[in-house]
C-alpha cells in the first residue's frame, strides 16, 4: 500500500453549514520512511461537486499522545476553538480557523491529527517533515472519498503546524502524487532548527539549566527521539524528566504537561540535563526534520503575531525562518498583525489567508 491509502472512514456530525465530514484513518510515512497509520478529518461541501480545491490544515501543539487528538474531541469538524478562549471546554485547541468560509468557497478541507495522536506511538512532535507528510497524505486519501477533491492543493499551518506547513513546501515532489501544490500559509511558524540556533523563550532551558523548561521543549525532545533511531531521551533529559515523560505522554495534553513539568522542576529539580549527551546527533536530527533546508516548491504567506514580540514563537524566530528561505529562493510574503498574540492570530488572519489562497487555487 502507498501513502495516502484510505484505510477506514466514517461520517461525523459537523456544525458547519452546508458541509459533511468524515473521520478517516489512512496510511502515512514518517521521515525515517516507516509506514504509520494516521487519523484526521475531511470536511467538504454537502452538495455534489468535482475537481474541488483542497486545503490541508496543520494544527498547532496539542500534545504527544491520544489525549491530544483533535479529531477525538466533541464536534471536531468545527471552527477553531482555542484553549484560552471562554468557549473552550477541552484541554487543547482544536478545529480549523476559517472553516465555514472555506466550505462556502467550495473547498475540501483536510485536518490531520498527525501520527501518534489517535494512532499508535509517541507523536513525532516538531519533526516537521513527518508532520508535513501526514498533511499531504491525508489530502491524497481525501481523493478516495465522495468529496469531490481535485488536485490543486494548498496548506495552512499554525505554530507547530506552521513549521509543518513550511516543511510541506520542501518535501520531495513524489510525496504529492498527482497533487499540485500552489501555496502555503504559515501562522506564527515554529521551526525547530531556528529555535535550536536561537535558544530563548520556549527553548531557553537548552542553554540555561536554571530556567524551568516548557512542555514545548520537553515534547520536542520526545518527538525527535521518536522520529530518529539512535537517540535516547536520557541523552538530554534527567532521570526525573525521562520518568515523567514515559508516564504522562499519552494522557497529559500540552498545557497539563507544562504545569506538571514546571512543578516538578521547582519541587524536585532539573528536567533537562546540564551535561547533554550525543548532542551533535541531536542537532543533526532536529535540523534534518525541520523546514528551511531547500527551496520551497510554492509561494508562502507568513502571518506574524506582533503583539509583545511574539507570545510563544518569538517574532525574531519567525523572521529568521523567512530570511533563511528567502536566501534559498523562496517567494515569501510577510503580513504582521501587531495587535494579535499567538492564540488570536489564526482567527484574525484567516480572511486574508483565504483571499491569498483563492488567487492561487482558482487561477
Amino acid at each position: 500500500m502507498q501513502p495516502g491509502h484510505l484505510i477506514h472512514h466514517e461520517p461525523v456530525e459537523t456544525s458547519i453549514t452546508g458541509a459533511r465530514a468524515w473521520r478517516v484513518r489512512y496510511l502515512s510515512r514518517d521521515i525515517a520512511e516507516r509506514d504509520q497509520e494516521t487519523t484526521g478529518l475531511v470536511i467538504a461541501p454537502e452538495a455534489a461537486g468535482t475537481d474541488r480545491p483542497v486545503v490541508t490544515w496543520c494544527h498547532g501543539t496539542t500534545g504527544l499522545g491520544d489525549a491530544a487528538c483533535p479529531s477525538a474531541q466533541p464536534d471536531p469538524a468545527r471552527e477553531l476553538t482555542g484553549y484560552f478562549t471562554p468557549q473552550s471546554t477541552q484541554q487543547i485547541d482544536y478545529g480549523v480557523p476559517g472553516l465555514q468560509a472555506m466550505i462556502d468557497a467550495g473547498w475540501v478541507v483536510c485536518a490531520t491529527d498527525y501520527q501518534g495522536l489517535g494512532s499508535p506511538g509517541v507523536h513525532q512532535y516538531m519533526a516537521s517533515r513527518t508532520n508535513a507528510r501526514d498533511a499531504v497524505f491525508i489530502a491524497r486519501a481525501a481523493r478516495h472519498l465522495d468529496a469531490g477533491a481535485g488536485v490543486r492543493l494548498a496548506a495552512i499551518g499554525w505554530s507547530q503546524g506552521g513549521g509543518a506547513a513550511a516543511a510541506l513546501c520542501e518535501l520531495d515532489v513524489a510525496d504529492f502524487g498527482d497533487l499540485d501544490l500552489v501555496g502555503s500559509v504559515l501562522y506564527s511558524p515554529g521551526v525547530a532548527s531556528v529555535a535550536l540556533a536561537m535558544p530563548s523563550g520556549e527553548s531557553a532551558a537548552l542553554s540555561d539549566p536554571s530556567v524551568a523548561p516548557s512542555a514545548h521543549l520537553v515534547m520536542m525532545i520526545a518527538g525527535v527521539a521518536a522520529a530518529t533511531d539512535g537517540l535516547d531521551l536520557g541523552d538530554l533529559l534527567t532521570p526525573l524528566g525521562v520518568e515523567h515523560i514515559e508516564t504522562a505522554w499519552n494522557h497529559q495534553p500540552v498545557h497539563h504537561l507544562d504545569d506538571t513539568i514546571k512543578r516538578l522542576f521547582h519541587l524536585r529539580g532539573a528536567i533537562i540535563r546540564a551535561d547533554p549527551q550525543n548532542f551533535d546527533a541531536w542537532k543533526q536530527a532536529i535540523v534534518a526534520s525541520s523546514a528551511g533546508r531547500t527551496a520551497p516548491l510554492c509561494p508562502i504567506l507568513m502571518c506574524v503575531d506582533g503583539f509583545n514580540g511574539g507570545a510563544v514563537v518569538p517574532v525574531a524566530w519567525q523572521d529568521a525562518y523567512a530570511q533563511i528561505v528567502a536566501g534559498l529562493g523562496a517567494s515569501i510574503e510577510r503580513l504582521e498583525f501587531p495587535h494579535d498574540d499567538h492564540f488570536s492570530l489564526p482567527g484574525a488572519a484567516a480572511p486574508q489567508a483565504q483571499a491569498w489562497l483563492a488567487t492561487r487555487l482558482h487561477s
